[in-house]
């Protein structure tokens, strides 16, 4: 059975940002070699990090949508985690990261309303 899945990477910002498409297509040949599709892949370049990684205070971000059975996606975490050109992943099936974008936004409205009913008490 296949979901849809979404996939951070953080590359190593040391590599060239021209060479990422490539290394990012052989990670992905495990999902097309197991019958996955590749959605889309969206490079977003090099970002300063939140906070520091392997004392490195910058990375390169990449963020692929891709079909696939749990297995191969299991398995492409797996490499990717190996590799010493990545510094950090994140898989997320699409219905969580559409769940918690949902709940993060419903979160902060409660916060916007309870900040804007906090003066009206005073």
């Amino acid at each position: 059975m296949t979901h849809q899945y979404e996939l951070m990477v953080i590359f190593n910002p040391e590599i060239d940002e021209r060479q990422v498409p490539t290394h990012l297509d052989k990670f992905l040949k495990v999902i097309t070699d197991a019958k996955g599709t590749i959605d889309s892949i969206d490079i977003w370049g090099r970002r300063r990090l939140a906070y520091e990684i392997q004392k490195k205070s910058e990375g390169i971000y990449a963020v692929v949508n891709f079909t696939a059975t749990s297995e191969a996606t299991q398995e492409l975490d797996r490499q990717l985690k190996l590799s010493e050109l990545i510094m950090r992943t994140k898989v997320l099936r699409a219905e969580e990261a559409i769940a918690l974008v949902a709940a993060e936004k419903q979160r902060s409205e409660a916060k916007a309303a309870r900040k804007a009913a906090a003066p009206a008490k005073a």
